[in-house]
C-alpha cells in the first residue's frame, strides 16, 4: 500500500504530496491525520528543515472528508453523536492542531480542487500559491454540514468575514483568479508552472536562519489572538534571542562591510 504522504526533501525544503488521487486525497482517515501529525512532529525538532510544500497528486488538492466513508458510516463518521464527536476530536481536528503548532513555515501549492476539509487545509499553510485550475469550496452546507475542522476559524482570519461568510453559507466554489482578489492565495499560475513557483518561493524562504523564520511565523501567529501589547512583549523576548544567533551577527558584520 502506498503512503497516503509522500515527503521528498531537498536542500533546506520538503514537499509534502497528498498521494490518494484515485480518491481526490481526502484527509479525513485515521492514517491520513497520523501522517500530518508524525510529520509536523518531525519537522517541528529538525531545524534543517526551514519550509514545507504542501500539494495533492492527481487532478485535485484535496477533497476533503471522504464522503464515500460518511455514507458508509465508517471511521469518524459511525457510532453514537457522542462516538461521532470524539471522532472529529481524536481524527481530523489534530490536523489544524498540529500545523497551528508548527514553526515551520508552509507553503499550500494548490494544483486543483480544494473542497470543504481541503479549502481548510490549504488556509492553514502560511502561504497559497494556485493552478489557474485550483478552485476552493467551503462546501459543507450542500452536505448539510457545517465546517468541522476549524474552517470557521480559519477562513474568516484569511478573506474576512463577509467574502468567509458568502463562501460558508453558499458552499459555491471561488475560482482561482477571485481567490486571488479575494486575497486567499497571494499568486496564480500556469498548472504547469505550479510546483517551479512554489520551489522558487520556499527557496526565498528557506535562505533565512531558521530561528528567525520559526519565530517570525510564531509572531504572525500569535497576532490573531494578542492584543498589540502583547505581541510586543513577546517580540521583545523573540528579538533578544534572535540578537545573540551567529547568523544574525554573520549578516550584520556582512552588511557593515559593504557599506565600507
Amino acid at each position: 500500500m502506498s503512503e497516503v504522504l509522500t515527503v521528498e526533501r531537498e536542500d533546506h525544503v520538503e514537499t509534502w504530496t497528498l498521494n490518494m488521487p484515485e480518491k481526490r486525497n481526502p484527509i479525513s482517515g485515521a492514517d491520513v491525520v497520523e501522517a500530518f501529525v508524525a510529520n509536523t512532529g518531525r519537522v517541528e525538532l529538525d531545524l534543517d528543515v526551514r519550509c514545507v510544500i504542501l500539494t495533492g497528486s492527481g487532478s485535485a488538492f484535496s477533497a476533503g472528508g471522504d464522503v464515500q466513508a460518511m455514507a458508509d458510516g465508517e471511521g469518524m463518521f459511525g457510532g453514537s453523536p457522542f462516538e461521532q464527536r470524539n471522532g472529529y476530536r481524536q481524527g481530523i481536528q489534530r490536523i489544524p492542531l498540529a500545523m497551528q503548532a508548527c514553526e515551520v513555515p508552509m507553503i499550500a501549492a494548490v494544483n486543483g480542487a480544494a473542497v470543504g476539509a481541503g479549502c481548510d487545509l490549504a488556509l492553514m499553510c502560511d502561504l497559497r500559491i494556485a493552478s489557474e485550475k485550483a478552485f476552493f469550496a467551503e462546501s459543507f452546507a450542500q452536505l448539510g454540514l457545517i465546517p468541522g475542522d476549524g474552517g470557521a476559524w480559519l477562513l474568516s482570519r484569511a478573506i474576512g468575514p463577509a467574502r468567509a461568510a458568502e463562501m460558508a453559507l453558499t458552499g459555491d466554489r471561488v475560482d482561482a483568479a477571485t481567490a486571488l482578489e479575494w486575497g486567499l492565495v497571494s499568486r496564480v499560475t500556469a498548472p504547469e508552472d505550479l510546483m517551479d513557483e512554489a520551489r522558487s518561493l520556499a527557496a526565498r524562504v528557506a535562505k533565512n536562519p531558521a530561528h528567525a523564520l520559526r519565530m517570525a511565523k510564531k509572531l504572525l501567529r500569535e497576532s490573531q489572538q494578542r492584543d498589540l501589547a502583547g505581541v510586543l512583549e513577546l517580540s521583545a523576548a523573540y528579538q533578544a534571542l534572535a540578537h545573540h544567533t551567529d547568523e544574525h551577527r554573520a549578516a550584520v558584520d556582512a552588511f557593515v562591510n559593504r557599506r565600507r
